[in-house]
Formats: C-alpha cells, structure tokens, sequence
C-alpha cells in the first residue's frame, strides 16, 4: 500500500510539475496563468495531446510541433523533479504514522504545497534573482491553515503551537541578517524563512535547526566552490533561495535523525 500511494503521489506531481513550468516562465514576466499556452517563438498553441507530462516531450523528440524549433529539456525535468519531490512527501507522511488517514492527507497536501513551490522558486530566483510576494506570501497563509487543520484533527496542538514559533522565529533572523547586512538578504528571502519555519519546526525543534543550518552551510560551500573556480567574487550575486529550499528539505527528511545523533555524540539525552 505504501508503495502504490508513493506511486499515486509521484503521478499528482507530474501533473503539477507541467503547471509549474507555466508558473516559471511566466510569474516572473507577469503574464497571466490562464492564457493559452503557445510556442513562445511561432505562437502556435499547444494542443492538449502535446501537453502531457513527460510523454508529450519524448514523443515530440524535444521539438516544437509547429516551427521544429528545440523545446528546452528543462521542461520534462521540472516534471520529473516535481514528481520525485511528491513521491517523496508521500511516502515520508505515510512513514510519520499520521494519527489519522485524514490527518495524512492534510499533511501531505501542506508538503507537497511547498513542494511544488520549491520546484517554482528555486528556477525563479536562479533566473532572477527573485522569490515572487505573488508565491511566497500566499504560501505562509496556505501551510499555516493546512498545519492548522492536521492539528485539530490529531489533537497535537504542540506541534502546531512550535510551527507558529518556528515561523516567527525563522522570519526574525532573516529579518535581522537582512537589517544588519543590506543586500545579503532580500525580502523574499525573509518571507519564504517564515514558510521554512513552518514546515519545519512541525516536525520538530531539531529539524528547525539542522534545516536553518544547512542553508547556511550548503550556500556557503557553493560560494567557496564558485570562487575557487574563479566563476564568482565576494560581492558576487548568488541566490540564497535555493539553499534555503534544499536545507528546508534536508530537515525535513533527516533534521530529527541528524539532530538525535549529534546529541548522542556529545553525550546529551535526545
């Protein structure tokens, strides 16, 4: 059963995946999601059989309909990533052992929100250099009231209650780095923290800590690597968004077991 349902989830995210290449090429732009979807160099418009995730790409050979032109492989990887991402959640929830079969879909409707706008902000910001208010402000208010839900359906308040903490706390560092140091942090980067606390600290205070870490960690390392090779300065330009996404993500699926065996090591009772 574990297997089909990671199946069933990895399948909603394909299709999510293909609205998220919409929500990319054209949140940034400020086009509206509800035009008509065309080839971006002949305007043909797609068909629907030429919009099926994965498939539709394959049996096109990465090649527009109308004009020939390549079709970037970029689009079928999004869906792939975002499918993988889903597959992911899914399977993570159903091995938290939820209190309830509704508490697990509520859970698993929170994550794999900010799944899919993982996968939307991180190719936004590296293009960028943006994490849209449009995106990230609605997400706060979304995973707040999903979480919101999955507590009044199990009765696990506290989780809820350190969610709120998390959030706010998260949202006040960035908030501080961003007033201290101009320029090091952006707006976005302050707003999607309050998201990442959220998601975090629901599962746990050392989730909440190993994922703020990581972000901090990983973009460093990416830094170092960048001028080390030369391909960037100290007063370079690097989105810190991304980092944040993927840190969110190591905490969420190994914050609480790296956090429990740190403090093993050093001899402190979980």
């Amino acid at each position: 059963m574990t297997a089909v349902l990671t199946v069933f989830a990895g399948i909603i995210g394909l299709v999510i995946g293909s609205f998220l290449n919409v929500v990319i090429a054209r949140v940034p732009a400020g086009v509206a999601l509800t035009r008509e979807s065309q080839c971006p160099r002949c305007d043909v418009a797609i068909r629907p059989w030429q919009n099926i995730p994965l498939l539709s790409w394959m049996l096109l050979r990465g090649r527009c309909a109308g004009c020939g032109e390549p079709i970037s492989a970029r689009y079928p990887l999004v869906e792939l990533a975002t499918a993988l991402l889903f597959a992911a959640t899914g399977w993570w929830v159903l091995a938290s052992e939820p209190a309830s079969i509704a508490t697990g879909i509520v859970l698993f409707l929170a994550y794999a929100w900010f799944a899919g706008i993982s996968v939307a902000l991180t190719l936004i910001d590296l293009d960028t250099h943006r994490l849209p208010n449009v995106i990230v402000v609605p997400s706060i208010v979304v995973i707040a009231l999903l979480l919101t839900a999955a507590a009044i359906l199990s009765g696990d308040y506290a989780a809820l209650i350190r969610a709120g903490i998390g959030g706010a706390s998260l949202f006040a560092v960035y908030f501080i780095l961003a007033f201290v140091r101009p320029g090091a942090m952006g707006g976005g980067d302050v707003k999607l923290a309050a998201v990442v606390g959220l998601v975090l600290a629901w599962i746990g205070w050392g989730a909440l800590i190993v994922g703020a870490f990581a972000a901090f960690i990983l973009g460093g390392i990416l830094g170092l690597a960048l001028m080390a090779s030369r391909r960037a300065t100290r007063r370079s330009a690097i989105p810190f968004g991304p980092w944040m996404i993927t840190g969110a993500w190591v905490g969420i699926f190994a914050g609480t077991a790296l956090a429990d065996g740190y403090l093993q090591l050093i001899g402190v009772s979980a």
